[in-house]
């Protein structure tokens, strides 16, 4: 029974890899999860240099999931590259570096440090504000998104995923984009926009008054919104958005994507992960499935 999948030549030992900003890099999870049993380690937004996050309150539950306006509080490349790439190089999982900045410059300056670092792949994180386009995010237009792309591809010694927010009105329009410019897969979705008000205080739940809706509610707009991309590209394609189960990751597969990540649902479960694996193994059993590529956009 294989389980293995390729993405832009990079084999995966299974299709499961964690959600970035939901896993750290591992070390908090490291006594509840076996990262050896991944197929990847997501790792939380990386920037050029240490970014403070948003001030507080910044998480709040909703109806199914969870809103947040963490703000991609980070501790910079530097100590990166010193404390968590030596960490995950103990494991036998790859190693995928979320990138995120606020000019293209920013994401050049990460990307270029990284050339010289043992990471398998790169996800570029392209929901943060473009602070040059008034603070839109560089993956809510497509000739903007095109354009960190291909700029990206052209300094990156690896291969270069694009994850795509979900804000858009044509997801397809986005993964085109990524495509012709080069990138070597996508990956979506990101959180949604969302918004709680506590009627109690009369104030906004997050002191950013917006964060991003992530958990089981949404779902059904990400298997959509992945199917939709995997059918307008021909480049690999990540799933996530909601994924509580083996069951959920392998709907996500049936719509056409490579492997899934799982997000939220560490925070409620840090097991999710190896139970996700687990789950799709006694799914090809029970249905007789030798080769897990067979599922792959399987439903037309």
């Amino acid at each position: 029974m294989n389980t293995k999948v390729t993405i832009a030549g990079v084999e995966f030992k299974n299709p499961v890899m964690t959600a970035s900003g939901t896993f750290g890099s591992g070390m908090e999870y490291g006594e509840f999860v076996d990262l050896n049993q991944l197929g990847a380690v997501v790792t939380k937004g990386v920037a050029n240099v240490p970014w403070p996050g948003n001030p507080t309150p910044r998480v709040a539950e909703t109806y199914g999931g969870m809103l947040n306006a963490i703000g991609l509080q980070n501790p910079g490349i530097d100590v990166f590259v010193e404390r968590d790439i030596p960490f995950l190089k103990q494991y036998d999982t790859k190693i995928i570096v979320n990138v995120c900045g606020k000019t293209v410059e920013d994401y050049l300056a990460v990307v270029e440090k990284l050339g010289d670092y043992p990471v398998d792949m790169l996800e570029i994180n392209v929901s943060c504000p473009n602070v040059k386009e008034g603070a839109i995010a560089f993956g809510q237009k497509a000739d903007c998104l095109y354009d960190i792309t291909s700029q990206i591809k052209k300094k990156a010694k690896q291969p270069v995923i694009m994850k795509l927010s979900p804000n858009v009105t044509d997801i397809t329009e986005m993964a085109k984009a990524a495509e012709a410019a080069g990138a070597d897969a996508i990956s979506l979705i990101n959180t949604l926009t969302g918004m709680k008000i506590d009627i109690h205080k009369r104030c906004f739940a997050l002191a950013n008054k917006t964060g991003g809706m992530s958990g089981p509610a949404i779902k059904p707009v990400a298997v959509r919104m992945v199917y939709q991309a995997s059918h307008a590209v021909k480049i690999p394609v990540i799933g996530m958005g909601g994924i509580a189960n083996a069951e959920d990751a392998i709907e996500f597969m049936l719509a056409g994507a490579t492997a899934v990540a799982v997000g939220a649902m560490n925070f409620v479960n840090p097991y999710t992960t190896v139970e996700v694996v687990r789950g799709i193994e006694e799914y090809m059993q029970k249905y007789n499935v030798q080769d897990i590529n067979e599922l792959i956009g399987a439903v037309e």
